[in-house]
Formats: C-alpha cells, structure tokens, sequence
C-alpha cells in the first residue's frame, strides 16, 4: 500500500504558480480562481483582464448581496438549483460564501429533496460538466481516463453508479447530481477544499425505461450490466482512482442493496472508503435516537425498535444502535432481540419461506411471521419506529396511534427522502400523538405549531456527520475508516444538542453550526484512528487548533499581495 504520507492533504497549489499558469480570460473561465468583478485594479493589469471585466470593481459584498438578490428571484426550487449549479460552475469561493451564509435555506436545494428533481431532468437542464463519467464501454481504460482530471490532489471522491437515487431508483448516468451535491456539503459543512473533491458516476446503464426512451439522457442507452461483469467494471474504476490518489477518501453513494453491501466488504479494509447510506445514515440516525432518550429520559439498550424497510440504511442503522446497547452491557446477541424488520413481504423472520439477503439474517425474527405494520406495532409494541421504506405515509393515524397506546412519548423517525417520501409529516406525528412524541425526518419540513406551541422538528441529514468524518480522515491520513468512528461522530454529534434544541423538539442542531460541529465530529475520528493505530500523523497537543486550521475558507486570494 502507497504511504499517504508521500502526498499532501489539504494544500492547495494553484494559487503559488497564478502568474505562471493563469492570465487574461483563462483566469476568469477557472472557478476557483475566478474573482469576477472583484479583480482590483492591480490584478486586471498584471493578469490581462482589462476590457474583459466591467471597469467597477466590486466588493465581496456587493458579489453576495447580487447573487442572494438573483437567487431569491427564481420562483421554482429546480430554477435555483439551476442558477446556485451555474454559480459553482463559474466562481466556487462566492457559491461557498453564499451556502454559508443560507445554509438552511440552500441546503434543499442543492441536495435532498431538490437534487432528486435535478437528477431526474438532469438530461434536460445540463449546462457544463462537471466531475467524471466512467462509462462501461471504455472498460480496460480508466486508467487512462483517471488521468485526464486534472488535479493533482484530490481529497475525497464520492462515487455511484446511479442505481438508487434517493427514493427515486434507476436514473443511470443522470445519478451524477448526487456526488455533486454530497461534495458541495463537503467543502460547505466540513472545509475540504473544493479542488480537492471529485465526483463520479460508473455508467454500466439503466433499467429505467423513460430515460432509455429520452432522447436527451447523456449516458450509455443499454440495460444495466449484472453479475461479473458489473463487478469487474467497479473494480477497475475503484483502482484507477486508487492506484493516481492512494490517499483519497472513496464514498461509495446510492448503490442497491445487493451491491452496497458487497462492495462495502470487499474494500472497507483495503483504502479509505465507507457507504455513506450504511454508516452515516447509521451515525446520524443514532445520534438522533440520543438526543431523543435525553426527552424521554431512557436507556437505549431498554427500547424496542419496529424498522419499516430492511435495506441498506435500516441495517446500517441497526448495527449502529446495536454497538450503542453492547456499550450499556448487552451482549450483541441481546441487543439483536430488540428489532423487529419489515420489509415489502412483511416481517423478516427465519420461518417465512423465502431466502433472506445476506444482510437481513442477523435480525431475522424466530417468531410467527406478522404482514402488517399496524399488526406489528399490537403485537410488539415498540418505544420507536423508523421508516427507511420510501413509502409515503405508511405512518398512518391507526398506526401512530396504535404505538401511542403503549408508550408515553413515541419516538417516530421517518427518514426516508424526498420529502415526498416521508412515512409522515411533523405535523401528523404532533397530532396524532397529543404533542407527545420525539419526530425527525429525513428531509427538511417548516416548524409547525401544535396547540399554541412551535416545534423546529429535527432532520437526520447525513450531512451532520459524513462531512466531518471525511475531515478527520484526512487530518490524520487515516488508512481505513472504521465503524467505531461513525460511532463516535453519533455521540459527538448527540452530545452537540443543547437543552434548548431539545426543548424546541429537535435533536439535531442548528445547521448553522455546521463547521462547529464538523470540526469536533473530526477531532473524534482522529481520536479514534490515533487508539486503533490506523493513522500515518501522529497526535499533534492541539488537535481542534489542527483541524480547524485545514478547514478550507471562503474568501478570495489576494493575487496583488503575491
């Protein structure tokens, strides 16, 4: 294994060799280098902008206050997710500085639920690409093709082959909005810096039959390549990058199932890589129950959990509140009993006659199979339920009400996104529960009012913990990621929620406090990575000031100064 060690982390070099390498038009077409009006006098001259700039020199301020006026002027979500892609495209430190500043209002746009949109049109609104297209056909030449990205350093690659976008499905080649977004919370919530991020899509094609039909879908127009060969066409790619940047966190992002997981194995211990709709949704989703018992005032290890939806992200979920229960003393075998999955067929037991997917077995149920929900919910009655289904509204009254019976103050997580998706609103869970109920979602809904009372529900939005995890990773050069620091980031993150959020109703903290949050959260990874012995840095006395100090900033160059 190359020594990451031999390869700087988070340095950014173009800014030592501007004057080499950059002039004239070049200079304002690099949106990384780009400054757009804000060139002083002195730059347009040294670099040969004058005439191709307006002559005002603008403040920074004046940039912001222009782009957040034309933002706000679009009256559709996917009219702003256009003109914030325009934006990145063209001037990355002003679309940075502009996310910061409105995190929770942009935040929807550029991810989850409006990304999902993006995706699905993605064909039909394509202006300038952006990352990189593995396509089946060029199959015996990623190699090659890894190597015509032309930065040196990158940092964190986050790679998909679009097959499970969101609740969405198959949307191919189409699926590369996801990277783009999860990087964009990157830089935003975590500091990496933005020539520092790659996002890929691995084009082995789709089954969906409108985008096959599409005459404007970019990518291959064939069925989806399976078995071998599908995994040999991962595996090549997953080399390339790994073979040009050894260092690079790898996130594996909205593969199926029965990819997830076996991809997930077969690398976890060989680079730096974690599935981000496993571990993190783990991470975030544990964080979350937390916060949640701090309301309810219980132990996690004494709960009795109703998953609906056995996939990736309910069984990342599970074997991250199982490692919470072992810590309260219960043998892993112990903690197990305390699920209960249903999947499209019912519950998941070792009775019912089908073959489970590998991943299900370790909470499948010896017990009288069960069809319903709601049947489920009598005859276990859970303290929790979580909904990684996708079936909007599967949380009905007679269900909420039902576990409402059995338990003072339910805790109810309907995580599935979009929004669309969502087993039930905030709005709902407050009602149908007198007001009595710990809620979070996995897109963002408004506050709601309930008998006089606002409540700010929370969101287990990944982006809590993923971003600071990749941080830390890369602080220390750690040479794996483990599960235990997606569970330390969840008790970081848990231990970040003040008392007044919690009375509010959330138990996730301001967005706000993202890089706060990110920073502490990598301070944990590396903690952890320095008592496994899995990082090449030692431990530096100041660890916070170090982490903090990589965290990439918003703000132009002074190129004048040089």
């Amino acid at each position: 294994m190359p020594n990451p060690k031999e390869h700087s982390t988070m340095e950014h070099p173009k800014q030592e060799v501007l004057q080499v390498f950059k002039k004239g038009i070049d200079l304002v077409r690099d949106p990384i280098l780009n400054k757009g009006t804000a060139f002083s006098e002195k730059e347009r001259e040294e670099f040969n902008l004058q005439g191709l700039l307006p002559p005002h020199v603008s403040t920074f301020e004046d940039q912001v206050q222009r782009v957040t006026e034309n933002y706000r002027r679009k009256d559709t979500d996917i009219g702003k997710y256009i003109f914030l892609e325009a934006l990145h495209d063209r001037n990355e430190i002003l679309y940075y500085a502009l996310l910061l500043r409105n995190l929770e209002e942009m935040t929807p746009i550029i991810y989850t639920p409006t990304v999902g949109l993006a995706c699905q049109l993605y064909g039909h609104i394509f202006r300038r690409t952006r990352g990189m297209y593995m396509p089946a056909k060029a199959k015996g030449n990623f190699k090659k093709i890894i190597n015509n990205w032309p930065e040196e350093n990158v940092n964190v690659i986050v790679v998909t082959d679009g097959s499970r976008i969101l609740g969405l499905g198959d949307l191919g080649a189409s699926g590369i909005g996801i990277p783009i977004g999860k990087l964009a919370l990157y830089v935003a919530c975590a500091g990496i810096h933005p020539s520092g991020t790659l996002p890929v899509v691995i084009d082995v094609g789709t089954d969906n039959e409108n985008l096959l039909k599409d005459q404007l879908y970019l990518g291959e127009k064939h069925r989806r390549i399976t078995g071998e060969k599908y995994y040999d066409i991962i595996d090549e790619c997953v080399v390339a990058a790994y073979e040009r940047w050894p260092k690079a966190l790898i996130q594996f992002e909205d593969f199926t199932n029965d990819h997830a997981f076996p991809l997930l194995k077969k690398y976890r211990e060989k680079l730096l890589c974690f599935n981000d709709d496993i571990q993190g949704t783990g991470g975030v989703a544990l964080a979350g129950l937390l916060a949640g018992l701090r309301i309810t005032k219980e132990k996690l290890s004494d709960q009795r959990i109703i998953f609906l939806g056995a996939g990736s992200a309910a069984v990342g979920i599970a074997d991250m509140i199982v490692a919470g229960m072992v810590e309260e003393g219960l043998s892993e075998q112990e903690a197990r009993k305390r699920f209960w999955f249903l999947d499209s067929k019912g519950l998941v037991t070792t009775t019912r006659g089908d073959k489970l997917a590998e991943h299900k077995i370790p909470y499948a149920r010896e017990e009288k199979y069960i069809e319903t929900l709601l049947d489920a919910v009598k005859n276990v009655k859970p303290t929790i339920l979580m909904g990684v289904s996708k079936q909007p509204g599967a949380f009905d009254e007679q269900v909420v009400r039902e576990m409402k019976k059995h338990v003072d103050i339910p805790v109810i997580f309907a995580l599935s996104n979009p929004t669309s998706k969502s087993e039930c609103t905030p709005s709902q869970a407050y009602e149908w529960t007198d007001g009595n109920v710990v809620y979070a979602s996995g897109s963002p809904f408004e506050p709601i009012k309930y008998k006089g009372k606002t409540y700010a529900t929370g969101q287990g939005n990944n982006m809590y913990i993923f971003p600071g995890v990749g941080l830390g990773a890369i602080v220390c050069k750690a040479t794996k990621i483990t599960d235990s620091m997606f569970y330390a980031a969840a008790k970081t993150l848990a231990n970040l929620i003040s008392k007044e959020d919690l009375k509010k109703g959330r138990v996730y903290p301001d967005l706000n406090d993202i890089r706060k949050i990110s920073a502490h959260i990598a301070v944990s990874v590396c903690e952890v990575a320095y008592s496994e012995g899995i990082a090449w840095e030692k431990r530096p006395e100041n660890l916070l000031e170090i982490v903090k100090s990589k965290m990439f900033q918003p703000v132009y160059f002074q190129y004048d100064a040089v």
